[in-house]
C-alpha cells in the first residue's frame, strides 16, 4: 500500500479486494460490527412484502414478477419477505420468482443453504452474478444499505478555494488538486465543498433501467437528500464508530477487518434515476416508509394471533426501526417506479 492511489481505490480494496471485508462472511447484529434493519426485526421484510402485495393488487406488478435482492448477505431479508407473503397471500408463491444478485460463491452457498433450511424445496432461488445479468420483464428490486458501500472519492476545498481530492499512501490520507472532470462537475452541480462523492450511481441506474422493462426499486440507507458538505466516512468495529479522520486511530489496524462506510447523497442518486426517465421517485424517512407500507397493520395481525409476550417483544423491535431518534429518521428510503 506504499503506492499512492485514489481514495476510491483504497475504499474498494478495503471492502472488495483480496480478503476484503465484504468478501468474507461477517455476522450482522449483536455478534457483528453493526446492526441493520434486517437484523433488528423480521417485520422490516414483512412491511416490504406488504408493499409488494399492494403493488400486485393494484396491477402495477404482475403476479409472475421476480422479487430480487441486491446485497443480500445471508439472505435473511428476502426470506423474511417470502415468509410474510406466505402468511398474507400464500397462493402468490406459486407464481412469483425469487432471485439474489451475488458474485461471491461462499455467500451464494450460505444463501442457498439458508433457503433450503427455511423453505425446503418449495422456493427455488435464482442467483445472478451482477445486475448486468438481470434481464427481466417485471421485477420488485430491494437493496438494503448498498449505496453506502459504493466506492467514493473525498473532496475538500481548502482555504484558498482550491478543490482537492484525497489520495492514500501507506494508509495515510493526503489531498492534492482535483483535476478529475467528473468530480468537478458533480461538485459544481451540487455545490459540494467538502465530503464524499459516490462513484457508480450512473452506471447502476442505467443498467437497471435498460435491463428490466417494468420495475419498482426500493432501497434504504443512511444519508440525506442534499449534500451535507462535511466528511461522514467512518469505520465500524464491534458496534463502535470511528470517524475516518480521527487522529487516535490507525487505518491499517482496521483495513479489511472492519466495515467502512459513509452517508449517501440521495439527490445525486435520484437525479441518476431521473436521467433514465424514471419520474416516479419517492424519498422518505424509514419511519414514514414503513408506516406507509403497513407495518402497524402487521403488528395488529400478530397481536390477534399470538400470545401477549411474543407480541410485546416484536413491538419493541419495531420501535427500534421507527424511533425518530435512531433508525426511523437516520435512515432514508428511495422508491423508484419504471
Amino acid at each position: 500500500m506504499n503506492k499512492t492511489i485514489k481514495f476510491s481505490t483504497y475504499f474498494n480494496t478495503w471492502l472488495y479486494g483480496d480478503s476484503g471485508y465484504y468478501t468474507k462472511y461477517s455476522p450482522i447484529g449483536k455478534k457483528g460490527d453493526f446492526y441493520t434493519a434486517v437484523s433488528t426485526s423480521s417485520f422490516f421484510g414483512g412491511s416490504i412484502a406488504n408493499k409488494i402485495l399492494d403493488s400486485i393488487e393494484k396491477s402495477f406488478l404482475p403476479k409472475n414478477s421476480t422479487i430480487v435482492e441486491i446485497g443480500a448477505h445471508h439472505g435473511y431479508l428476502l426470506a423474511d419477505i417470502i415468509q410474510f407473503i406466505y402468511t398474507l397471500k400464500p397462493d402468490l408463491l406459486k407464481t412469483l420468482n425469487f432471485a439474489i444478485v451475488e458474485k461471491h460463491k461462499h455467500l451464494k452457498n450460505k444463501q442457498l443453504q439458508y433457503f433450503k433450511d427455511s423453505f425446503g424445496e418449495v422456493i427455488q432461488l435464482t442467483h445472478y452474478e451482477s445486475i448486468q445479468d438481470l434481464k427481466l420483464d417485471s421485477a420488485f428490486i430491494v437493496a438494503n444499505e448498498i449505496f453506502d458501500a459504493f466506492p467514493c472519492e473525498l473532496i475538500y476545498t481548502n482555504k484558498d478555494g482550491v478543490r482537492q481530492q484525497a489520495m492514500v499512501s501507506n494508509h495515510h490520507i493526503s489531498f492534492e488538486t482535483c483535476e478529475d472532470k467528473y468530480l468537478n462537475q458533480i461538485c459544481d452541480k451540487y455545490k459540494i465543498q467538502k465530503g464524499e462523492i459516490s462513484l457508480g450511481f450512473e452506471e447502476f441506474t442505467q443498467t437497471l433501467c435498460q435491463n428490466i422493462k417494468h420495475f419498482e426499486f426500493l432501497s434504504f440507507d443512511y444519508g440525506e437528500k442534499y449534500a451535507r458538505n462535511d466528511f461522514s466516512s467512518r469505520v465500524y468495529q464491534e458496534h463502535k464508530v470511528f470517524p475516518l479522520f480521527d487522529e487516535n486511530i490507525k487505518l491499517e489496524d482496521y483495513f479489511k477487518q472492519s466495515d467502512i462506510t459513509y452517508d449517501v447523497h440521495f439527490e445525486h442518486l435520484m437525479d441518476c434515476f431521473k436521467s433514465q426517465n424514471c419520474q416516479s421517485i419517492e424519498f422518505k424517512t424509514q419511519l414514514k416508509t414503513l408506516v406507509d407500507f403497513g407495518i402497524q397493520d402487521l403488528l395488529q395481525i400478530l397481536k390477534d394471533n399470538a400470545d401477549e409476550n411474543s407480541y410485546l417483544k416484536e413491538v419493541q423491535k419495531v420501535k427500534t426501526l421507527l424511533d425518530p431518534t435512531s433508525m426511523g429518521e437516520r435512515f432514508k428510503a428511495i422508491l423508484v417506479r419504471k
